[in-house]
């Protein structure tokens, strides 16, 4: 299973800051909405130039104007960007179009995507499938809900409130990439805790 570190709601220096802390545990970083929305695409330009070794994703989660978004977000560093399953067809089709000219990756978030959606987008090739629960919904229910059994496409991702409790059913329900973010970023000693992370997913593989 890939780690994948989730900055959001910090600044570029304090998102660096926490990256360095647990590189060694952690396989990918994201650079969230909330810093690309803040601060624009110069935050996924520094934390490329700050970790040059290690895969970074820009959470762009387009809906529109694909190419666009796709074209500055590899320009500025990224290797894999996202957009949202509920777009037009036409939007995921030319981030998929940009990305494999460039070489790069897209992960599709399924945010709020019916369960027909995602049976249409299982004809994407080369794609990654996020399935999502969102803040919103994890701050209304006071926690996350991982159904197992739900998962119909691959290679999975899952984001929204995962602890180190949830790993254990997320490996044995198929999952590839566990995207990890305030569990990590908001603790009085991240580094401490990715490791607990990562040691938890390498005694269950």
């Amino acid at each position: 299973m890939i780690i994948q570190l989730a900055l959001d709601r910090l600044t570029i220096s304090e998102a660096i800051r926490i990256a360095q802390l647990v590189e060694a545990d952690i396989d990918w970083i994201e650079v969230g909405t909330s810093l690309i929305k803040e601060f624009g695409i110069d935050s996924v330009r520094q934390m490329r130039k700050a970790f040059p070794h290690k895969k970074i994703l820009a959470d762009t989660k387009t809906m529109d104007n694909a190419k666009y978004e796709a074209e500055i977000s590899f320009a500025a560093g990224a290797d894999i960007i996202t957009v949202m399953g509920t777009a037009p067809k036409v939007t995921i089709e030319t981030c998929m179009e940009v990305a494999k000219k460039k070489q790069k990756k897209v992960m599709i978030d399924l945010l709020n995507t019916s369960r027909e959606q995602m049976i249409s987008l299982a004809t994407i090739k080369d794609a990654i499938f996020c399935y999502h629960i969102s803040k919103d919904e994890q701050e209304l229910n006071g926690k996350s809900e991982w159904e197992t059994g739900t998962f119909c496409l691959t290679p999975i991702a899952a984001a929204g409130g995962i602890t180190i409790d949830s790993i254990p059913q997320l490996q044995k329900s198929g999952i590839d990439i566990a995207i990890i973010g305030s569990a990590i970023t908001k603790a009085a000693d991240p580094a401490k805790v990715a490791r607990q992370f990562n040691q938890e997913v390498l005694s269950n593989e």
